[in-house]
């Protein structure tokens, strides 16, 4: 189970997944293709829907050709 106060943590990183994504000009087709997630992934995430793992963040990280350590720049409010 989430607890509500994770939601809202999932909820602001997959918004500022999809800001990073749409800064680069990227697709949701095109962020799961270059880093090998699959699309229903990348919407899951972006919704707060899902909490990915370590290895999924990583992966959307080259995807977007960013270090990890920007994925996690963010403040938890929406």
């Amino acid at each position: 189970m989430i607890y509500t106060k994770d939601k809202d943590y999932l909820i602001s990183f997959g918004k500022h997944l999809k800001k990073m994504r749409e800064e680069r000009g990227m697709s949701q087709e095109e962020l799961a293709n270059s880093a090998e997630v699959s699309l229903p992934q990348i919407t899951r995430i972006e919704r707060g829907v899902v909490n990915p793992t370590i290895c999924t963040i990583k992966s959307l990280s080259n995807g977007l050709s960013v270090e990890i350590t920007l994925m996690f720049e963010f403040n938890k409010s929406h």
